[in-house]
């Protein structure tokens, strides 16, 4: 008897990413044994009871023979369960169970419970995208997940809760139904984000704020406990601009990586990350273990709130530096590494000294040597690759009985507005937001006027600026120029982003 060979599709999820799989099964007479090769690892290995188990209780035959399953290419590491409904599926064909031709134009991803029950894996998002590079016309999966992969246009989500069910598809017949989405009163409730209204004072902070939203600049607010930088913080996402189509996409799929319960619909409100300062750099940037994705990846497109940023381990808050300046991190493996996107903003909060008063006349209490010891604690190329450094002092009694400044509602408005704005001048050259722009564009979009000129000068002739320093200061000019809605950068616009960018901390030019 001459073996027959099956080809099924399916997909390894790398990092953010998936990679295409063929699962060559070839059965022929011989000696009862399966085996799985193509860089498998244990938990794939594993399948082989799984698989056999579930086609024996879905009513099928078992093929007493001599079985290989390739999963190629077999560069390509193969990780986790999701290959075991492809596995099956690919055994049945071969096996003369199910038409082999059935396979050519559909991916199949799910792990196999025993009794043949299909159960959903992470990175469904990204298989579903796959499925459309691929060129293949359905993905057939699990019910649990398939809304998720129904966000994905041009691909037909075949639903199926058993083996035999994704058997009945392959063979033309109709998916199971899919399941309900949640009503408005079972999902769950949302809190409502802080308002800026509760801000009383701090001007210099709020504009900050504000600014810092408006063209996505990292920000370190320093002063004394009490004062309220926790709260600005807080606030941030009440006055950031939704997510687009795109960026909602790119954050469901980390999520669905990091393995997290997915809603029915996109969530198009921003990130926002606050680990303890207690966080390792692994678990800040990522770890080794796949699918092990850090805080930095998590805030993608979102926002990075460190409180008490001096109390952060040296190490972990050095390995902040490429991820800020390249908007992605590389998780090296002893066999490969992975690329994660990390386009986030870093906003930070300090004390300016151990005490926390400094600065404050007859509060603090701090030896020159631990002030010396503070300042160390946050390196100066870290502090480089910060836009903002907006100092939040006490304020007067009489002011916190006042008003405050502004509402989020307002905030927000003006946000989009500067967005909107910055959406336009960058059509065409791959960014959304000023603090993303290069050398190059500096030059084509920040025109400064002979004051200006001069001041930019002078702030380098006296060491306050680095290269670095200095076009991040024209960032946050041209933010403060569009809030303003001026189309040039005037000397008002840089002088209020240079006010806002202190001597401390500042750099050589030839520092990173």
């Amino acid at each position: 008897m001459i073996g027959v060979l099956a080809r099924a599709h399916t997909f390894a999820i790398d990092g953010f990413e998936s990679r295409h799989v063929t699962v060559e099964v070839d059965v022929r007479p011989g000696l009862p044994n399966f085996r799985v090769v193509g860089l498998a690892d244990a938990g794939v290995r594993e399948a082989r009871d799984r698989v056999r188990s579930a086609i024996i209780n879905s009513g099928y035959q078992f093929p007493a023979q001599r079985i290989i399953a390739n999963l190629a290419p077999g560069d390509v590491p193969k990780v986790g369960p999701g290959f075991d409904l492809a596995l099956a599926c690919g055994v049945l064909a071969a096996s003369g169970q199910l038409p082999v031709e059935r396979l050519d134009s559909a991916a199949l991803f799910g792990e196999l419970a025993l009794d043949g029950s299909v159960r959903p894996c992470q990175g469904t998002l990204a298989a579903a995208q796959g499925t459309v590079r691929a060129g293949l016309d359905t993905l057939v999966l699990g019910a649990e997940r398939a809304r998720e992969a129904m966000l994905v246009e041009d691909v037909d989500v075949a639903v199926v809760e058993r083996l035999s069910s994704a058997v009945r598809v392959l063979e033309g017949g109709s998916p199971d139904p899919l399941p309900e989405a949640l009503s408005e009163e079972e999902a769950p409730a949302t809190r409502p984000a802080p308002d800026l209204a509760e801000v009383l004072g701090q001007r210099e902070a709020v504009h900050a704020l504000i600014v810092a939203a408006a063209g996505a600049h990292n920000a370190l607010f320093s002063g004394p406990p009490g004062t309220g930088k926790t709260m600005l913080a807080q606030r941030l996402p009440s006055i950031m601009p939704p997510l687009n189509q795109s960026e909602a996409v790119d954050v469901l799929r980390i999520r669905t990586i990091k393995g997290e319960e997915m809603p029915d619909q996109l969530q198009y409100e921003r990130p926002f990350r606050a680990p303890h300062h207690t966080v390792t750099t692994a678990g800040l940037i990522g770890g080794a273990q796949r699918g092990w994705v850090g805080e930095i990846v998590l805030a993608h497109h979102g926002v990075l709130f460190l409180d008490e940023l001096a109390e952060f381990a040296g190490p972990t808050l050095e390995a902040l530096r490429q991820p800020l300046e390249d908007g992605h991190v590389a998780i090296a493996r002893a066999r490969h590494s992975i690329v994660y996107p990390a386009r986030f903003m870093l906003v930070a909060a300090t004390n300016p000294c151990k005490c926390g008063y400094a600065g404050v006349p007859g509060r603090c209490r701090c030896s020159y040597k631990e002030l010396a010891r503070h300042r160390r604690r946050l390196s100066g190329p870290l502090l480089d690759r910060i836009d903002l450094f907006p100092r939040v002092r006490h304020e007067d009694p009489g002011v916190l009985d006042g008003k405050s400044l502004t509402t989020s509602a307002r905030a927000r408005g003006a946000v989009l507005e500067a967005r909107e704005c910055q959406a336009a001048r960058f059509c065409d050259q791959g960014i959304t937001v000023n603090a993303q722009m290069d050398a190059r564009m500096l030059r084509a979009h920040v025109k400064l006027d002979e004051r200006a000129e001069g001041m930019l000068l002078a702030a380098r002739g006296q060491g306050l600026l680095s290269v670095r320093g200095q076009h991040r200061a024209l960032r946050v000019a041209r933010t403060i120029a569009d809030l303003s809605h001026s189309k040039r950068v005037e000397a008002r616009h840089l002088e209020k982003a240079l006010s806002l960018r202190p001597q401390t901390g500042l750099v050589d030019d030839d520092v990173r």
